[in-house]
């Protein structure tokens, strides 16, 4: 059965955000708002946790997981990022875009793309997010809480509370979120490419 927490969508009770981080590092699943959608989130280096992660959203291993990073500067430590990638991303960033890169070798094999070594990562405008991830002092991986044979994401914190309190550890009420997904961008070739228009304006990167 789930925890619910109820935590101030612009100053997030540092208390809450502690005992979230707790049952984080204790290999448990997340539902939290973000700046784009609901997302559920686990421990970067928890494998089991991964696992699980993968299983609720009934995805395998070619769908990129997403680092949620604090800043551009935890990018860059998990992702090989040159001088013109760094600008673009620095002019979007934070913000609801989520950026296909290529992995450096902090990144764990089993979380990068299997065939492209490559992962996804962010930087979301959410205090409630940012403050976990201060005081987690890494990224979260995390993915878009769409569940299996769905289109739309929940983003009502109660409705992911009845149909998943059974198979996650905390719920984070935040509000509802938009229903818009982040807009993915695959940052690997030279140009930018297009890979999904969500909520983060595309034009930032000329497409």
């Amino acid at each position: 059965m789930s925890q619910f927490f109820q935590i101030h969508p612009d100053n997030p009770q540092l208390r809450l955000i502690k005992q979230a981080v707790q049952i984080i590092d204790q290999g448990g699943i997340v539902a939290l708002p973000t700046d784009s959608c609901y997302a559920l989130v686990c421990h970067l280096d928890d494998k089991d946790a991964v696992m699980r992660l993968r299983r609720i959203r009934g995805v395998d291993e070619k769908h990129h997981l997403t680092l949620l990073c604090r800043d551009l500067s935890e990018i860059a430590q998990y992702a090989k990022v040159d001088n013109r990638q760094f600008r673009m991303l620095k002019a979007a960033t934070p913000g609801p875009y989520t950026f296909i890169l290529e992995a450096t070798k902090e990144v764990p094999r089993r979380l990068s793309h299997p065939s492209r070594k490559t992962i996804g990562l962010r930087v979301p405008e959410n205090p409630i997010t940012h403050a976990l991830l201060e005081e987690l002092k890494q990224p979260l991986l995390g993915t878009t809480l769409i569940l299996p044979d769905e289109d739309e994401p929940l983003t009502d914190p109660e409705l992911v509370r009845a149909r998943l309190e059974k198979q996650i550890d905390l719920v984070i009420d935040g509000g509802a979120c938009s229903l818009i997904p982040t807009t993915v961008i695959d940052m690997t070739q030279e140009t930018p490419e297009l890979i999904r228009q969500g909520r983060g304006d595309a034009a930032l990167f000329g497409l």
